[in-house]
């Protein structure tokens, strides 16, 4: 069975986003040291339930196309498959797998009611 693993925020202006997120929840931000602008949210200790997140710059303009909401990713053992499966049940690839470098295999569909949701199949050597 997959889990939801991670959910991410998109943001037109991270900063700003931070800044509404720490205020509002305590959330705390660390910038991650991979290749590209992306933050690590912290939502609680550990030892606590729930899942921590990402945070990053929106890509696309705020036109219906682009991610404007919360995305939750779930794990899954093999990222082409599960495109294909998805396909198989109505969702369509709204932005193509590519690799997270050290982390994983990411795309992001369109479920059969419009909800954006990623997918993230685990590779530490992908590039």
């Amino acid at each position: 069975m997959s889990r939801v693993v991670h959910f991410e925020i998109h943001a037109g202006n991270p900063e700003r986003a931070i800044n509404f997120y720490d205020k509002l929840f305590r959330w705390t931000f660390q910038k991650w040291e991979g290749p590209m602008p992306y933050w690590l949210v912290i939502t609680g200790p550990d030892d606590q339930r729930g899942i921590n997140g990402g945070l990053l710059q929106r890509q696309g303009e705020i036109d219906g196309q682009a991610v404007i909401g919360y995305v939750c990713t779930i794990d899954v053992e093999a990222i082409d498959a599960s495109i294909t499966k998805a396909r198989e049940n109505g969702a369509t690839v709204v932005v193509p797998k590519m690799a997270v470098p050290g982390v994983g295999w990411l795309v992001y569909c369109k479920d059969t009611e419009g909800n954006i949701f990623g997918m993230l199949q685990p590779d530490e050597k992908a590039a």
